[in-house]
């Protein structure tokens, strides 16, 4: 897909503006803090599960669930997007992310019912709500505009929300009918925190790179036939990327299963692989995941080459 100039926007290219003013990171801070954040997560991680005190929970919540997004911002930051701001980036990770929950919670509350499609539900319901985050982060910054600023910023709306998503799951994980399931709770975010740069910050940074390269001079948004494809693209990478687990299931009954019930499936009944099936099943899952990682990746990398200030 290719993305050229609007009509009416300049030719030429825009110089470059100096960062506005605010505190200045040194380079390389990226990494103090992913290994620095890791240690502390580490030690929380620990002691709560060596004294068993609850106090800690909320620290080792919020440690786990930012640490990997948050890091990834300042490292797009640092490279690509220091001419934005620290402002506007605090202000797309903290303003986007908690308006792009809040807002995907109700639409889905409303509009989502269980059935084969939900998925491809949620994928449209989210990644439009991180878009309009997006959007109302940028109103008061017309100038804002061009697929680097999208990349940066979109990525930046896109880590916010998965930063605040995966709060609640480990959050859910922790809190059982048992009590304080302390296993489950590090276990999810641990996983959360691999899969984190592949799936909401990449997707976002896509669809916003469509959007403010389409964005006019006077700041208004244009919803050009580009940008509705990439968006339409994004929620596909996302519905794929949420019903892997139901299509592994799927594919290893086909498989494997001669009398296979296809009605189960039709009503959402997902049965759990057995001893035989569990390594196919992981086979066609984790590589699910994989290749729709890889296109994302490609994605953007394509996206970035087409920019020449990248």
């Amino acid at each position: 897909m290719t993305y050229s100039q609007p009509p009416g926007a300049p030719k030429a290219r825009i110089p470059q503006q100096p960062p506005p003013p605010g505190p200045r990171i040194r380079a390389g801070l990226w990494r103090r803090c992913l290994w620095g954040g890791l240690a502390l997560w580490l030690l929380t991680s620990v002691v709560t599960y060596t004294t068993r005190n609850t106090t800690l929970l909320p620290t080792l919540i919020m440690l786990g669930s930012f640490l990997v997004p948050a890091v990834f911002v300042l490292w797009a930051y640092e490279r690509h997007g220091r001419d934005l701001g620290v402002t506007l980036i605090l202000g797309c990770f903290l303003v986007g992310g908690v308006l792009g929950v809040l807002g995907a919670s109700v639409m889905e509350y409303y509009l989502l019912h269980p059935s084969v499609w939900m998925f491809v539900g949620v994928g449209l319901i989210e990644e439009a709500v991180k878009l309009l985050a997006l959007m109302y982060v940028l109103q008061r910054h017309p100038r804002i505009r061009g697929l680097r600023a999208g990349l940066v910023l979109g990525a930046t709306v896109g880590f916010g929300f998965a930063a605040f998503e995966s709060a609640g799951y480990a959050f859910n994980a922790a809190v059982t009918l048992k009590g304080i399931d302390l296993r489950s709770l590090l276990e999810t975010e641990v996983l959360r925190g691999v899969l984190a740069p592949f799936g909401h910050g990449l997707w976002t940074a896509i669809a916003g790179a469509a959007l403010l390269a389409f964005r006019r001079p006077d700041g208004r948004f244009r919803f050009a036939a580009p940008v509705l494809v990439t968006y339409l693209g994004v929620a596909l990478l996302h519905a794929l990327w949420d019903s892997m687990h139901g299509i592994a299931l799927w594919l290893v009954a086909r498989l494997t299963v001669t009398d296979l019930d296809r009605t189960l499936f039709a009503r959402g009944y997902l049965p759990s692989p057995t001893t035989a099936q569990e390594h196919l099943f992981l086979l066609f899952s984790v590589g699910g995941l994989a290749l729709i990682s890889l296109v994302g990746l490609t994605w953007v990398r394509s996206l970035a080459r087409r920019d020449p200030s990248w």
